[in-house]
């Protein structure tokens, strides 16, 4: 066994299996002193904390597995999907709650209404994720058209 399949092992067994167990005693810490009525402080936290590592590791374990262990493109085969995840399926999905907070912001659900409050920047966080995403196809299409485009 080679040291960069040591270490990609020792990754997985500490997101796949050390992460989650930590997760449900930081969760079982937090019930308890809860029971016992004191302040529960940041533990539960940390509990979503350990599942988000995990939860990362998991995703980043998705975008790699498009080439074999040892070619040498990757990182950049990891980094053209985790790019394409986010400008494609997320920032698109946070306009959409950004546009629905917005308009209850401007609603007046949960305050009043003054001019250059919460709903302003609400609407402009999406459009703003709407040009990210907007963009991130626009340079897809650009270099898939180029002399060879990505392959």
């Amino acid at each position: 066994m080679d040291f960069l399949r040591g270490i990609t092992n020792l990754t997985n067994w500490l997101a796949n299996v050390i992460m989650p167990t930590l997760a449900a005693l930081f969760f079982a810490i937090g019930i308890l002193r809860y029971g016992k009525g004191y302040a529960h402080g940041y533990i539960p936290y940390a509990g979503f904390a350990c599942l988000m590592v995990s939860g990362l590791i998991r995703g980043l374990e998705k975008f790699s597995v498009q080439a074999a262990w040892d070619d040498p493109d990757l990182p950049w085969l990891v980094t053209r999907g985790l790019v394409n995840w986010v400008g494609n399926v997320f920032m698109p999905v946070y306009a959409v709650l950004q546009i629905v907070q917005g308009t209850l912001a401007y609603g007046g659900i949960g305050h009043r209404i003054y001019a250059g409050q919460a709903w302003m920047r609400h609407f402009a966080a999406a459009a703003m994720a709407l040009t990210i995403s907007g963009l991130t196809r626009l340079a897809e299409y650009f270099v898939t058209q180029g002399t060879g485009g990505i392959s």
